[in-house]
């Protein structure tokens, strides 16, 4: 490749990524690089942290080490170098023995600009080898949270990068992360002797994105109506075990959605397939749990659910960051049931270190927060990561939309729910009070005689989710409150109990009998400023040319780039080079081809 460290960082951007302009703090980023100095960037997904490592490595004369535990993901970022005229590759337990070879003779004669590994392989002693030997210039680190103890996703493997530091003590070292706290931040400072470095802190705000939560009051059928406003959208769901993928997985087939699940109890080459076929936009609907995702760079995803809610913040933030990381508008949704919360304590409660169990804990009750807000969902999460938030505008969460909260009259079922609690001793959690309430028969029941009890049945014709959700409601509105300790029973309140007694009217949030759409992103109107059915040829276009190079589509373009040409029609090779993401080497290898598409449909359309 053409050395390029005289070329200016703006001309090499528009060449290789198609880019007029960098984000906010990419330009500084890349010139502490290209300075030799150390930095540290927390960047949220979709914020353009990849090319603060891929354009310091088109300036630099030797190789730039990437290292990312994402082993699924090497693939898809190496394609879209590629298919950018970027010389890069990847060393990784998926490639067979010739492969690896074809690989390492590359990094030999110097043909590479980037080569990514995963952390395992620094351990090895052949490849500890072949790294005293690489004319290595940079070393990025993405995932960096992945070395703190304290972070969501602590990989041991990851201590392995000590060994890079003494290596290359003089080569700068840029850790990357879109999710980490002030003490996590600390951790990897400290762990890979990077106490000089700057730290770049990019807003964590995602203003495409609109999230939502709702009661978890016949889920799967608000859920099937949700899936139908995202037709022919690339959707992620997340739930909360493997049992659960597979049985909303046959629940939507019944539906009429075709649907794959995905967990880590799938053999290999089985997930291996659910993954790409989902990348290629084969597979639209993906059911999961949290093992998937973290190796995907699909950045046209519209939807993600959560059915069950996450066990931090952190990993909610990077959960739904999946969504929109092409800056179209997308939606988060997620179904809240504070019974839920029993398959977190379960878990919570296997932690035999005092210390972390209480941070667990801690942690699982700011998610609970985050689900019972009545203010901006945005700035909630938002203000968890340290950000100011006092110049922020949403509009696009559920709460600060503009449709009022409807409240109905639930005082016959308020006062049922609270005399429960109180005939029952208020000695037990929601989800035994519920079932004294529908009549249940089950052994503990019967065992305490709660059978015999006036209340015992009193709401047979309520289905548990509804009287859950009605639970959850008069817990937030403070009618009923929680107890602490190892296992949290209900009591009723002061406010509860004065409400019984002088028979007081009950206003609860309506329980929507159907799914209503989420509030969509404010910036809507730029998703539907083109001409959607020639979005559509090209879209197809894209398929067909992508399945022949056996690439993802969005290696070809992204939407965002066939947006533009949707909007702005280009008819010449000039015209093309204004569209958003088309460089030197895409334009050298589809602009042809588009813009013939294009001419087609605006003859055949005579427009």
């Amino acid at each position: 490749m053409k050395l390029s460290f005289f070329i200016p960082m703006h001309s090499l951007l528009k060449k290789y990524f198609g880019y007029d302009e960098f984000r906010p703090l990419q330009e500084e980023i890349i010139q502490t690089v290209l300075d030799g100095k150390d930095a540290l960037v927390l960047m949220p997904t979709g914020g353009g942290k990849s090319l603060c490592f891929q354009l310091p490595a088109l300036k630099l004369e030797g190789i730039t080490l990437v290292v990312s535990p994402l082993v699924a993901l090497m693939k898809d970022q190496v394609d879209s170098l590629v298919a950018n005229g970027i010389p890069a590759a990847f060393l990784n337990s998926t490639l067979n023995a010739e492969q690896r070879r074809t690989v390492e003779a590359q990094i030999r004669s110097g043909e590479l600009k980037l080569l990514y590994i995963a952390p395992e392989r620094l351990a090895m002693i052949e490849f500890q080898a072949m790294l005293s030997a690489l004319p290595v210039q940079l070393i990025a680190i993405d995932e960096a949270h992945c070395i703190s103890e304290w972070g969501h996703d602590f990989r041991p493997e990851y201590r392995n990068l000590k060994l890079l530091r003494r290596k290359f003590p003089r080569v700068p070292v840029i850790a990357l992360t879109a999710t980490a706290t002030e003490r996590v931040r600390e951790d990897i400072l400290r762990e890979l002797s990077m106490q000089t470095a700057q730290t770049f802190l990019s807003s964590f705000n995602r203003p495409n994105l609109s999230y939502s939560v709702r009661p978890k009051y016949k889920a799967v059928d608000a859920l099937v109506q949700l899936l139908k406003q995202h037709r022919n959208e690339s959707i992620i769901i997340y739930c909360f075990s493997r049992n659960d993928t597979e049985s909303l997985v046959k629940d939507l087939k019944k539906a009429g959605m075709w649907a794959a699940a995905y967990h880590a109890g799938l053999p290999k080459e089985e997930r291996k397939r659910v993954q790409e076929k989902f990348i290629r936009d084969e597979t639209l609907i993906i059911v999961a749990t949290i093992a998937f995702g973290m190796g995907i760079d699909k950045p046209d995803v519209r939807l993600v659910v959560h059915m069950d809610f996450p066990k931090t913040i952190e990993s909610y933030y990077q959960e739904t960051g999946r969504a929109g990381r092409d800056g179209l508008p997308s939606e988060c949704v997620l179904f809240f049931s504070l019974a839920d919360k029993r398959k977190q304590d379960f878990f919570i409660n296997q932690i035999e270190n005092e210390t972390e169990k209480a941070l667990a804990k801690h942690k699982c009750n700011r998610v609970i927060e985050y689900c019972q807000l009545h203010d901006c969902r945005r700035l909630f999460l938002l203000s968890y990561f340290g950000e100011s938030t006092s110049d922020v505008v949403c509009g696009a969460c559920d709460n600060c939309s503009k449709e009022p909260v409807v409240t109905q009259d639930a005082t016959e079922i308020a006062q049922k729910i609270l005399s429960t609690v109180l005939k029952t001793g208020e000695f037990f959690g929601s989800a035994y009070v519920c079932d004294v309430m529908r009549g249940s028969k089950r052994k503990q029941i019967l065992d305490n005689k709660h059978d015999k009890l006036s209340v015992h049945g009193i709401a047979s014709d309520k289905s548990t989710e509804e009287l859950r959700t009605r639970v959850d409601q008069l817990l937030y509105e403070g009618y009923l409150q929680k107890t602490t300790g190892e296992y949290p029973t209900m009591i009723v309140s002061q406010k509860g109990k004065e409400a019984l007694r002088d028979r007081l009217a009950i206003q609860l949030g309506e329980i929507a009998t159907t799914a209503k759409a989420p509030p969509r992103s404010r910036k809507e109107e730029e998703e539907v400023d083109y001409d959607k059915p020639l979005f559509e040829e090209l879209r197809v276009l894209r398929k067909r040319l992508a399945d022949e190079m056996e690439v993802p589509p969005f290696v070809v373009f992204g939407n965002k780039t066939l947006q533009d040409m949707a909007k702005k029609f280009p008819k010449t090779e000039s015209d093309m080079m204004h569209i958003f993401g088309i460089g030197a080497t895409k334009m050298e290898q589809y602009g042809e081809v588009f813009l013939k598409a294009i001419q087609d449909y605006l003859e055949r359309n005579k427009k």
